[in-house]
């Protein structure tokens, strides 16, 4: 697949394997992260199902444009970015979004239409202060390290397990996050801290699916839970898995859902 405009963003696409399905992917990462994060297992995985399988890194993040002025970049500079993939892609894809990238869809989908859209551990409506609460009285040493990343310190690997992963990981997998993981921007955190928010009466209602991970401790299933309220559409648990469902030694189960619920729907 051919991207129609040039970009400055990173963008990392997949071939599907023997003809093509009709409707492209596009995989959209959360806070920390980029574009990386779905290439280990996911887009080779929809890819070799028969789907255009693409993730891109927001601004400021990966090897996209504007990582000298990352804490100056909003939510709404990451929905722009969105559009901006969206926009040079062939035909408008199912969008599968994670975590900070759950509530960009959102805010996305409040003045776009798109084929499906799937929510992954997303951000709920409500933004991050149920999250933080919670991890503040349960976890306090996982919510200061996030804090140092913001400012653009670096984490602990036992901080990092415990944030990202339910299921035994090696220290390789680990210290792979670790090198990847990077500052996040203070301004869009503040946005989904209640500055920014989606506005759920506003949004464009393609078919949905709604997933969140049993052992999440940054977006527990309460929070997911919170989502589908907003939405009024149902939630399902994956279970034996925490936040980084596409990275745990045993990521199958997550995609599988997706891959099944993609086929139901004729994407």
């Amino acid at each position: 697949m051919k991207f129609a405009a040039n970009t400055t963003l990173e963008i990392i696409h997949r071939e599907p394997a023997g003809k093509a399905r009709p409707t492209p992917l596009l995989f959209v990462h959360g806070a920390y992260a980029g574009a990386w994060l779905w290439d280990k297992h996911y887009l080779p995985y929809f890819a070799e199902q028969g789907w255009q399988a693409s993730a891109f890194s927001f601004s400021g993040h990966g090897g996209s444009r504007g990582g000298d002025v990352l804490n100056s970049l909003s939510l709404q500079d990451y929905v722009n970015d969105l559009a901006e993939v969206v926009a040079a892609m062939p035909r408008a894809p199912v969008v599968i979004a994670h975590s900070m990238g759950g509530v960009v869809l959102q805010k996305y989908l409040e003045d776009a239409e798109l084929p499906g859209a799937v929510l992954l551990c997303s951000v709920p409506p409500q933004g991050l202060l149920g999250s933080t609460l919670s991890l503040m009285f349960g976890r306090p040493n996982v919510l200061f390290d996030l804090n140092r990343i913001i400012g653009g310190g670096e984490p602990q690997l036992d901080s990092v397990r415990e944030a990202l992963f339910h299921q035994p990981v090696s220290r390789a997998l680990l210290h792979e996050c670790f090198m990847h993981m990077q500052a996040e921007s203070m301004r869009a955190i503040w946005d989904m801290s209640g500055f920014d928010l989606p506005r759920p009466a506003r949004m464009r209602r393609p078919p949905m699916l709604l997933l969140g991970a049993e052992h999440d401790a940054l977006i527990p299933p309460q929070q997911v839970e919170q989502t589908g309220k907003a939405l009024h559409l149902p939630v399902e648990i994956i279970p034996n898995a925490g936040h980084a469902l596409m990275l745990e030694p045993d990521w199958q189960p997550a995609a599988q859902r997706i891959a099944d619920w993609l086929k139901q729907q004729g994407f």
